[in-house]
């Protein structure tokens, strides 16, 4: 295997891979052509992320996986479904997609994570984690049988409750699925190197598969004797291999082996292939495999942001989510014994990896679990603690049934830190945070607040701890726009909005949290006044009454779906009160966002200042 200490900044030459213009010839390759491949595959990757940016570490990992994939299966007949993504890019360079890896994660460029109407390859669209295996499932009970299902799922995303309730009824359907485990942290696994790779070749050899399912025909008519065969082959595999659960669940278990000898994981796979029932297999990969310094810090380098930037943001203050871990730090270096701080598997991007070193009794990193998390939370303010859960707005969609039922509607006193809220960019529409203001309203119980800046952000992190009750603040990603935090100033009172600009003029703009920065560059050329609204719930309501008296439009602004948004809570409200003004609605439409940067997708939804006084030019005339 070559590898690499520096990323490539010259294209390499990668004449096997360049010759696979059909796949299918992929088939004939032999041992040594395999083992070219896959350093072709490796360099390119490292050339082409280099350029772009993107997820790194991850497709290192599985680059024999992947080539060891499409050399036994025949794809895309056979479907190979990709957990979360973040593994994909070897495989969109294999499936045609080589010469515009480039343009990942770009305006008009290639998806960051699989998508079925990319590629026929896709077997299977993904972002959020822990789905391939019901999905694989699914295809297999609806598919035909004479196609293979096969599941790639991280070690990561496998702690999630749905790849467990998918194992679960795998196993008891009986149909042919194989379910491969990219384990590239070690963290079940306990037996690897020599033995295990042995234990793993007798185990999916033919012989082995057959004298098995040889001596279950001969003792199916003798249960007891058929329990004790299976008692003592589980047995005897237990003390060796961290395989039992898997067994227990139904699956045939294979492994561990490791991940990255490709002969070895052509023999087993071609094994394994024609063999009927679910069957799991244990990979043990390193994630950065092949990159020296990837390798030895796999967090840093699981993306990198590459040679083309597509940020385009004015913003020069600290990230949002520097501002939450630095409010988090300080409350507990207060003495505050009863804040527990709770993420599930996001303590860097959450900016919670200070708290975890500095106080780390009052942390909790769940994994990928946000139904748990949710629920975990709720019992922790049950016992009289206040619990912090920091959550990307994505991924909050997770755990909506366990905020209503378990939090809002027992009223505890949970905070909720929505991170990631709005437009993300270039992780696209799998990952776009701009449903949260729509679901989280129409919740009884809950206080929803949307900070402009980096100061009301803090103030609005303070007002929720100390509110009694659940409550939550959205926040985007990135840096703010540089507003100094002032935290001895006066507070924020719950549903109070306040006036930025005042002007002589008929219309009123209305701004909802990070959009305030378009806003005001609106108002500042029409010359309307102006109103950070910063409450979606409870509205303030005496100052909408006392703004549609004296403006004729008022224009709501906000960086969520206009349907359900804060937009429509305004509508709503002066409705039912039966207030004459008229309205206008900017934000989201109904669509999902294009691939690019903030901007780009700002920009296709008009979301930015020349679009929406264009609209305004248009309403009033």
């Amino acid at each position: 295997m070559k590898t690499f200490k520096e990323l490539p900044t010259v294209k390499p030459l990668t004449p096997l891979l360049d010759s696979l213009v059909d796949l299918k010839n992929l088939s004939n390759f032999n041992s040594k052509e395999l083992i070219q491949l896959t350093d072709e595959l490796r360099e390119y990757l490292l050339y082409s992320t280099n350029i772009s940016g993107g997820h790194f570490g991850a497709g290192l990992g599985v680059i024999e996986l992947t080539v060891a994939l499409h050399h036994v299966f025949n794809s895309p007949e056979d479907k190979i479904i990709w957990d979360v993504g973040h593994q994909a890019y070897p495989h969109k360079i294999l499936t045609g997609r080589k010469e515009a890896m480039p343009t990942i994660r770009k305006k008009d460029g290639l998806h960051p994570f699989p998508h079925r109407e990319e590629s026929k390859f896709d077997a299977f669209g993904a972002g959020h984690s822990s789905t391939s295996i019901s999905a694989a499932l699914g295809m297999a009970l609806g598919g035909s049988k004479d196609n293979k299902y096969v599941s790639v799922i991280g070690d990561g995303a496998i702690t999630a409750g749905m790849a467990y309730e998918a194992l679960a009824h795998a196993g008891a359907v009986d149909k042919d699925l194989l379910v491969i485990l990219n384990d590239n942290n070690m963290s079940i696994s306990n037996n690897t190197g020599g033995i295990s790779n042995y234990l793993a070749k007798i185990w999916s050899s033919r012989f082995y598969i057959q004298v098995r399912e040889s001596g279950k025909t001969v003792l199916r008519m003798i249960p007891s004797a058929k329990r004790f065969a299976k008692r003592t082959e589980s047995h005897i595999k237990g003390m060796l291999s961290p395989g039992t659960l898997f067994e227990e669940l139904g699956f045939q278990y294979i492994g561990p082996m490791d991940g990255h000898d490709i002969k070895s994981l052509v023999r087993t796979l071609n094994n394994l292939k024609d063999l009927s029932g679910p069957i799991f297999l244990h990979l043990v990969t390193k994630k950065g495999k092949g990159f020296i310094p990837a390798e030895l810090d796999p967090i840093k380098y699981h993306a990198i942001s590459g040679q083309i930037s597509t940020s385009t943001s004015k913003n020069l203050g600290p990230k949002y989510q520097d501002v939450f871990g630095e409010w988090l730090c300080e409350k507990a270096r207060k003495g505050d014994q009863d804040l527990v701080a709770i993420t599930p598997a996001m303590s860097e991007g959450s900016g919670m990896v200070n708290f975890s070193k500095e106080f780390p009794e009052q942390f909790y990193d769940v994994a990928i679990a946000e139904q748990h998390s949710m629920t975990l939370a709720a019992g922790i303010a049950c016992e009289g603690k206040k619990p912090v859960l920091a959550i990307y707005s994505t991924f909050l969609q997770r755990a909506y049934d366990q905020l209503i039922h378990d939090v809002a509607l027992q009223n505890l006193d949970v905070l909720l830190a929505i991170d990631r809220a709005g437009l993300v960019g270039e992780d696209g529409s799998t990952h776009a945070g701009i449903f949260d203001l729509t679901y989280l309203r129409c919740i009884p119980n809950m206080v929803v607040m949307a900070p402009a800046n980096e100061d009301e952000c803090w103030k609005m992190l303070e007002l929720g701890y100390e509110h009694k009750g659940p409550a939550a603040v959205r926040y985007p990603r990135g840096n703010g726009p540089g507003e100094d935090i002032i935290k001895d100033a006066e507070k924020i009172e719950i549903g109070k909005a306040r006036l930025i600009k005042e002007e002589n003029s008929k219309i009123a703009i209305l701004s909802f949290g990070s959009v305030l920065d378009i806003a005001s560059e609106v108002s500042e050329k029409l010359k309307t006044s102006l109103f950070d609204m910063r409450f979606v719930k409870p509205l303030d309501e005496k100052a909408l009454i006392e703004i549609s008296k004296k403006y004729d439009l008022l224009v709501t602004i906000e960086e969520n779906v206009i349907a359900g948004g804060a937009g429509s809570a305004v509508n709503e409200f002066i409705h039912s009160n039966s207030l004459n003004v008229d309205l206008l609605n900017v934000g989201i439409p109904d669509s999902f966002p294009i691939i690019g940067s903030p901007n780009d997708q700002k920009d296709s939804y008009g979301l930015n200042a020349e679009s929406i006084i264009k609209r305004i030019k248009t309403k009033i005339d």
